[in-house]
């Protein structure tokens, strides 16, 4: 059908045919789209049409515009899940078909910052342990994750080879982490981080600072996880009040 047809405001319908275009292999995923002239020739509509579908497409992170280079497709994530829910990241990577792994990177006991001493309040903090470590799914780096653990809890050898800090965790102190306070942030290239990760100058990445708690309300595990965005999506369900 041709989009001239369709009663639809014209942009929704570049979109579509756009999305259509990229599912069917059209355009594959980091692959750079024709010139705008191009595109908007084939599509028959004008420069303007197709820049409004191109930046809602971008914002449904579809594409991404590079200033002067040119739109590219954007990897479809391979890992989704309801932020509602509270799950490992062993468990997303296990639920999406691929074997979780553990790059070990350092542990250390730490004198914690105010900020964090707060964070673990009412509990009363002397020392505590940091653990940095890059997941990876299928052997590929996917995650670096920044844990911090009350001194005393679990040997920090242990989590060399553990693929789970949930399980270590209860594991060694029989307590289980039942929700968490979680902080979404959206981030750019990180100099240190970003390399570990291999992602590309542009590539964005989605950080979630998390308060893990047991189901007595103790919080028990502060975690700062970077992942990768072409790899990660999060959504939430939220119900009318």
């Amino acid at each position: 059908m041709s989009i001239r047809q369709d009663t639809r405001h014209l942009y929704l319908q570049v979109i579509e045919q756009i999305k259509r275009d990229i599912e069917n292999g059209v355009y594959l995923e980091k692959e750079k789209l024709p010139s705008e002239f191009q595109l908007s020739k084939s599509l028959g509509v004008s420069r303007a049409t197709l820049r409004e579908a191109l930046r809602i497409l971008e914002e449904e992170s579809i594409v991404t515009r590079r200033h002067g280079v040119g739109t590219f497709v954007n990897p479809k994530p391979v890992f989704t899940s309801g932020i509602e829910e509270l799950d490992s990241v062993t468990g997303m990577i296990t639920k999406s078909g691929m074997v979780p792994g553990s790059q070990y990177l350092s542990a250390e006991l730490i004198e914690p910052t105010e900020d964090e001493r707060q964070r673990f309040s009412p509990v009363v903090i002397h020392k505590l342990a940091k653990v940095e470590r890059v997941r990876t799914a299928d052997q590929q780096p996917v995650v670096y994750c920044k844990d911090r653990i009350p001194e005393g809890l679990i040997p920090i050898d242990q989590v060399r080879e553990a693929d789970s800090l949930f399980g270590i965790l209860e594991r060694f102190t029989g307590k289980t982490i039942s929700y968490a306070v979680t902080d979404i942030e959206p981030i750019g290239y990180h100099e240190r981080i970003s390399p570990i990760l291999n992602c590309e100058p542009d590539q964005a990445l989605l950080l979630l600072k998390q308060m893990h708690y047991t189901k007595d309300d103790e919080p028990i595990l502060l975690s700062s996880n970077y992942f990768r965005a072409d790899k990660f999506s999060f959504h939430v369900l939220r119900r009318r009040v």
